[in-house]
């Protein structure tokens, strides 16, 4: 990107855009009040402008003393991707303090707009820095899988979202759960996973792991291309939270979230969430 700026669909654009879109979307997260969308200064689709504004906001996190514990893929559903106009998943980066499993409430980020969807996570147990990066040779590189949560959020008023503003806004992310079995891929497949997810106890959500990009390990094999192209690869002992398995539901102070996933008949794991009444 250069200094004097360029023109992108009609848009005049230069790094003060990107530093505008950071710094409203910081603003959004110091205040707890949503913002107007970011797109204005950015344009709807451009993703190299969308990610330079996600990696200030991620550089001011870790200089603030955050800990990077992995990445999350959103955008992984055909329709989503329709809807927003796109042909590509996107991503953002899981902090430690996002971690509902080991994070205290008062020391979660704050959530606005919260709603819920049940995907399924991967823990990392090598690097994804090699030249042939697809879904067989990710495959190695899991350690486990397990259920997860994930509570996305999103600092634009109304959830009024671009491609753009959403992966500017580190991917629409909130905070994240995983369940407590590890699961072996040596013990299932991912694409022909099947979920559900109750809301007190009614079933709000279903689907499938072919949902997610034809298979979770096909979407873990994008981020692993994509991270690795932005300079920034995937590494052992990372959570990769692969993508919403079915639609996702909006959340209230109180509700208690279940989601389970089989394969076949045979149950693999839960997990467990409430959201804490304010």
């Amino acid at each position: 990107m250069s200094g004097g700026g360029r023109v992108t669909g009609g848009l005049v654009t230069d790094s003060a855009a990107v530093r505008a879109a950071a710094e409203r979307l910081s603003i959004a997260t110091t205040t707890g009040a949503p913002i107007a969308p970011v797109r204005d200064l950015i344009g709807p689709d451009d993703v190299e402008l969308a990610y330079a504004v996600q990696r200030i906001g991620v550089q001011h996190r870790l200089a603030a003393g955050a800990r990077l514990v992995g990445r999350k893929i959103g955008l992984t559903s055909p329709a989503v991707q329709q809807q927003l106009g796109v042909n590509q998943p996107d991503f953002g980066v899981l902090f430690g303090d996002m971690n509902v499993t080991e994070t205290p409430a008062a020391q979660r980020p704050s959530l606005m707009q919260p709603k819920i969807e049940a995907e399924l996570a991967f823990v990392l147990g090598a690097d994804l820095d090699i030249e042939q990066l697809d879904a067989i040779s990710v495959r190695g590189a899991v350690d486990h899988a397990v259920a997860a949560l994930e509570i996305v959020d999103s600092r634009i008023a109304d959830w009024d979202i671009s491609f753009a503003d959403t992966v500017a806004d580190n991917a629409s992310s909130g905070w994240f759960v995983l369940g407590a079995e590890r699961l072996s891929l040596d013990e299932f497949e991912p694409r022909e996973i099947a979920m559900n997810m109750a809301i007190d106890g009614e079933i709000v959500s279903t689907g499938t792991g072919s949902a997610c990009l034809g298979d979770p390990l096909n979407a873990l094999a994008w981020l692993a291309r994509t991270a690795r192209d932005f300079g920034d690869p995937l590494r052992a002992g990372e959570i990769v939270l692969s993508g919403a398995l079915g639609p996702m539901a909006p959340l209230r102070p109180g509700a208690r979230v279940r989601s389970e996933l089989f394969s076949g008949t045979q149950a693999l794991g839960a997990v467990d969430f409430t959201l804490e009444e304010i």
